[in-house]
């Protein structure tokens, strides 16, 4: 054990529980150092940037609450993880979370196992919206002039014999997609996978949870979404999926 390290850790405890700052004298009683110790920590806490002083007292400081966000924001990617590995678990199938951001498709999370893998990325998910549930979901929460906007960007291409065959097409489907209503694909982007994906919104930001599966096992893809639906309806008050993971 380094002694300085535990007891600068003790005064950050310190700091951090009284939020309206603390001075010295009682920082180190609390953190049961004599006082020139305490002041000699505090002076290099302050100079790394973990504390700051202001008027006599101390608080957390800008590298302290980087490592607090940091924490925060890992304790939200293992929480997202860990509920898509569940869902997958429950539907038998591979589970995958991603949302529309900036005006690109960013897959989140995905959620297999070697019974029941993950669609092959052949083609760039973010050039491929058009194909994939997931895409069509996310486009589908857009408005007209965002979803030309990205047809633009990302033109239609076919890339089996049943993806859609241009963009005016795509868009007029789009439009009869109701707004929270599950999209399902069936082998536009991979032969031999057939796809649903479920819309989930986190403030404006556009979301999807999806689901996949063998083409010999299409007959699933209903019962799968809705019990899909029902485990997000479960969790997804309390989770509230971050979008910044």
């Amino acid at each position: 054990m380094i002694g300085s390290v535990q007891r600068a850790m003790r005064l950050l405890e310190a700091v951090a529980s009284r939020s309206q700052g603390a001075p010295a004298k009682q920082l180190a009683r609390e953190a049961g150092l004599a006082l020139p110790t305490a002041y000699h920590l505090l002076r290099t806490l302050v100079h790394e940037g973990y504390l700051r002083r202001d008027k006599g007292l101390f608080f957390l400081g800008d590298a302290a609450e980087r490592l607090s966000g940091s924490a925060a924001q890992q304790k939200r990617r293992s929480t997202v993880r860990e509920t898509l590995a569940r869902w997958s678990d429950a539907i038998g199938a591979p589970v995958y979370y991603a949302i529309y951001r900036e005006g690109e498709i960013e897959v989140m999370g995905v959620a297999d196992s070697p019974a029941t893998p993950a669609v092959e990325e052949w083609a760039d998910f973010r050039e491929t919206g058009h194909a994939h549930a997931i895409g069509q979901c996310l486009l589908s929460q857009l408005d007209e002039t965002a979803r030309r906007d990205h047809l633009a960007r990302y033109p239609v291409r076919s890339l089996t014999p049943y993806t859609v065959r241009d963009g005016e097409r795509l868009l007029r489907r789009l439009e009869r997609t109701a707004r929270m209503e599950p999209v399902i694909e069936r082998q536009e982007y991979a032969l031999g996978a057939v796809c649903a994906a479920v819309p989930v919104t986190v403030g404006r930001t556009a979301g999807a949870i999806g689901l996949s599966l063998p083409s010999r096992q299409a007959d699933r893809l209903p019962l799968a979404t809705q019990r899909l639906q029902s485990e997000m309806g479960q969790v997804l008050g309390s989770l509230g999926l971050s979008i910044s993971i």
